[in-house]
């Protein structure tokens, strides 16, 4: 019996001579692809004179021991080739073709029990924004055995050649823009891949994967002068962000509990990419380059521990990594109380991408005015004019100071200060791109929906015969308006009175002289189609430890 390296040289010269025709192999191994450890059986069938032999090998012609089988079961630990030799007594002998078993080390592989070999894809290609003249690669895996067969596809079309695992094309231009796909499969299935849309910006556009903003004012104040500027700042300043792609929170009269409530859950809406900032309007100080928030409840003499420190906002802001975080602060920085301890918090790291927008310089007062008819904070009038403009935050705010400073109400006595860090050009305009980001994305979507969910429109019908309809508006994240419209008096009403109340009773913020006749105006302008019959505002809707219970009209 020759030896099996004469017999490897033989079956080579039987191969040129046409004697490898004696042995005939009817069945080849299949490459597979495969999780660590898992046990693969290579199998090759062959037909031929008398008995037949066989001999597995690895990718460096090494035998593998004990693989004298037409089976070869194999406990995959890293990524091999084989091949099999199959050899008659009449010294004939034939390989199969080289096959692959690969493997990748995955910590959860998530293979059904059952599996047979049908393509399970643990890879997805995902979701990406790439600049165009840049490399776009898409990845898709999947075990399968035998292993899968790829094609890609962009909005449905196969796209020509691009048969292998991943996706590579070289200087991404705008007609690469689209949502690709991967469809996969062998003998035994067939899967497709979860859908990745892909988008093309210009090289030089810089852009957010969201807008969040979260405004603040504070006009009621328990122990300190109320303001009537901050509601319609707070206001106009909401309806131009929304404008601008942001999800903007609004929020009136907080106490300092209440004020540290929403900017922890302001916070958490917060990721990389997103484009953040932070407004407040109301009472405020400096002490030792430090700046504080006066929530409606601080007690008098101002006093760190019952005020908001912005610093220390500003550094929760950069801790979560946005893209973009600006603070804008229409409220007065006189030094007071120098004689109490400051805020204790780590210093600023200087991250890029940071904006201050002070109102006023260190130790002076920012004021607010009347401006055709209404009161606005000067600086905010200036910031309302100029932010949906397309340019950088920076230089959004250079415009509000010269404006400001050409002011004669406040020459001499307030001038806007501007800190930042800003490291790229960035513009509260930039666009917003989702791509890559959808799983955070859907997360804020599912707050957001809890968070702003409005009463529906109700019809009420009486015995009477008379229907009411009530409906509901937003003028502030914590301010409801609840609408009563006499739709039909019937035939047996002569006259009909609405009234609206809420149980348990809320204080209308808007009450005093001026002050209601500004919010009754935004009303009626902005919120109805039709004049209603009956309004109730309901105010302070984040002290609320129970639903609303809202009663019907009284007839």
């Amino acid at each position: 019996m020759p030896s099996d390296e004469c017999c490897y040289r033989q079956c080579g010269m039987c191969m040129v001579f046409g004697r490898s025709s004696d042995i005939v192999i009817v069945q080849h191994p299949v490459s597979v692809y495969v999780p660590l450890n898992y046990k693969v059986t290579l199998s090759v069938r062959a037909e031929g004179t008398g008995i037949l032999n066989y001999q597995w090998f690895k990718s460096s012609k090494e035998e593998v021991f004990g693989g004298t089988r037409a089976d070869l079961i194999v406990t995959a630990q890293r990524s091999q080739l084989y091949i099999c030799r199959v050899n008659d007594q009449f010294c004939n002998c034939v390989f199969s073709e080289w096959v692959k078993v690969k493997v990748l080390d995955i910590s959860n592989p998530g293979l059904p029990v059952a599996w047979r070999g049908e393509p399970h894809i643990v890879v997805h290609p995902a979701p990406q924004t790439v600049r165009q003249g840049e490399r776009l690669t898409l990845s898709c895996t999947a075990f399968g055995i035998p292993t899968p067969h790829y094609q890609w596809y962009r909005n449905g079309h196969p796209l020509l050649g691009k048969t292998t695992d991943t996706l590579q094309i070289e200087n991404a231009e705008a007609d690469h823009r689209g949502t690709y796909l991967c469809y996969v499969s062998n003998v035994q299935e067939e899967r497709w891949t979860e859908a990745a849309d892909v988008e093309i910006v210009p090289s030089n556009q810089l852009t957010a994967t969201d807008k969040v903003a979260l405004l603040i004012g504070n006009l009621n104040y328990s122990h300190h002068p109320d303001l009537m500027a901050p509601a319609m700042d707070v206001h106009e300043l909401a309806n131009l962000l929304q404008q601008l792609g942001f999800r903007v929170v609004s929020l009136l009269d907080l106490t300092r509990e209440e004020m540290l409530a929403a900017i922890d859950k302001f916070l958490l809406l917060l990721d990389r990419g997103v484009y953040a900032l932070f407004y407040y309007a109301g009472h405020g100080y400096e002490r030792l380059g430090r700046n504080y928030l006066v929530a409606i409840d601080a007690p008098q003499r101002y006093r760190p521990e019952n005020c908001v420190c912005v610093q220390r906002v500003m550094l929760k802001m950069q801790e979560r990594r946005s893209g973009l975080n600006v603070v804008l602060l229409d409220t007065c920085r006189t030094w007071y109380n120098q004689d109490c301890i400051a805020s204790e918090i780590r210093p600023l790291v200087p991250m890029g991408n940071t904006v201050y927008g002070y109102a006023t310089c260190e130790n002076a007062e920012a004021y607010e005015v009347q401006d055709g008819g209404k009161s606005t904070g000067i600086f905010t009038k200036y910031l309302n004019k100029h932010i949906l403009q397309p340019e950088k935050v920076t230089h959004i705010l250079e415009l509000v100071s010269e404006d400001l400073g050409r002011d004669p109400f406040v020459t001499g006595k307030q001038a806007v200060e501007i800190k930042h860090t800003l490291k790229e050009p960035r513009s509260l305009t930039d666009p917003v791109r989702t791509t890559g980001h959808t799983g955070e994305l859907h997360l804020r979507d599912a707050c957001w929906r809890q968070a702003n969910e409005l009463p529906r429109q109700k019809l009420l019908i009486f015995t009477c015969g008379v229907e009411v309809e009530v409906s509901f508006s937003a003028l502030f994240s914590n301010v409801m308006v609840a609408f009563g419209t006499v739709k039909t008096t019937g035939s047996r009403a002569q006259d009909c009175t609405i009234t609206l109340r809420s149980t348990p009773a809320m204080e209308d913020i808007f009450s005093s002289p001026g002050r209601s006749g500004e919010m009754d105006s935004l009303l009626l302008n902005n919120l109805v189609a039709e004049k209603p019959d009956c309004s109730l505002r309901l105010c302070g809707l984040q002290k609320l430890q129970v639903g609303l219970l809202r009663l019907g009209p009284h007839i």
